[in-house]
């Protein structure tokens, strides 16, 4: 068994009067299997019925929903333990605590150490693409196998993040909301937030990432802008940015930019 993964070579550049290629690494598709698909599997190998397992799947997922939901970590047969948290930002005035901090609400599952053993075990087959969509090399990895910790919002330590209570994840500085994935720092953004007539925005990411941005409200991939200078804002902009670092992308930073009757300084959206 091994995990499929696609290496497509794409146009990173920005400039449309150069070109810029790099292979660029994402999942291969997966098909997915139905609860029907599972049950009547499970049922083949263990000899239960398919309504004893049926009944079992729909009890279970019924319990594991209604603890999660009052705050428990609750156990996923054979699996780990799943539950729910938050992402949010810091702020300094206690006045000004409430739910506006909060930037998402997650599902967190943790693998159990079998789990876990497996993942590390398990082949990654790369099959390369050119830019003509023709197969020029497979790859089957030799990497060490590190598996994310999902209870780790801040693997390695930068300071721009921290986990506490039912998992918020402070903000830093001028990056306003961004999170730091397993192996890549997520971009961080300093411009003025609400500004009259333009304001001037920079982004910064890891030393040696390259940074993409979509400024239409679209989550960014390889395949958006190449980030090379400052940026200029005319009118209210979304803007989101991702950085890609040997083929590893980041998690997404936001941040909206709002043309009004009055300029603002730097702030948190």
């Amino acid at each position: 068994m091994a995990i499929k993964v696609k290496a497509v070579e794409r146009n990173v550049s920005f400039d449309k009067n150069s070109e810029k290629w790099a292979y660029v690494l994402q999942a291969d598709l997966y098909n997915k299997l139905s609860q029907s698909k599972v049950i009547s599997e499970a049922a083949l190998r263990s000899g239960i019925s398919k309504g004893a397992i049926n009944a079992a799947w729909d009890a279970i997922g019924e319990v594991i929903k209604a603890w999660a939901t009052e705050g428990h970590s609750v156990a996923v047969p054979g699996l780990g333990t799943m539950r729910f948290g938050l992402r949010s930002k810091s702020i300094a005035d206690v006045n000004k605590v409430g739910s506006d901090l909060i930037t998402t609400r997650r599902v967190i599952f943790t693998p159990n150490v079998d789990i876990k053993e497996e993942l590390k075990r398990t082949s990654i087959n790369i099959t390369c693409y050119d830019r003509n969509g023709e197969v020029v090399k497979r790859v089957t990895s030799s990497d060490e196998g590190n598996v994310e910790d999902p209870e780790d919002d801040n693997p390695g330590g930068n300071g721009s993040g921290s986990s506490t209570g039912s998992d918020p994840s402070t903000g830093s500085g001028q990056g306003g909301g961004s999170e730091t994935p397993a192996s890549v720092n997520a971009p961080s953004f300093a411009g003025e937030t609400q500004f009259t007539e333009s304001t001037e925005v920079t982004i910064s990411g890891p030393d040696g990432a390259e940074i993409h941005y979509t400024t239409d409200g679209s989550t960014p991939t390889a395949e958006s802008a190449v980030y090379s200078g400052a940026l200029t804002f005319t009118e209210t902009t979304i803007l989101k940015a991702i950085a890609i670092k040997d083929g590893v992308s980041s998690q997404v930073t936001s941040r909206t930019y709002t043309k009004g009757t009055g300029g603002g300084v730097q702030g948190e959206d």
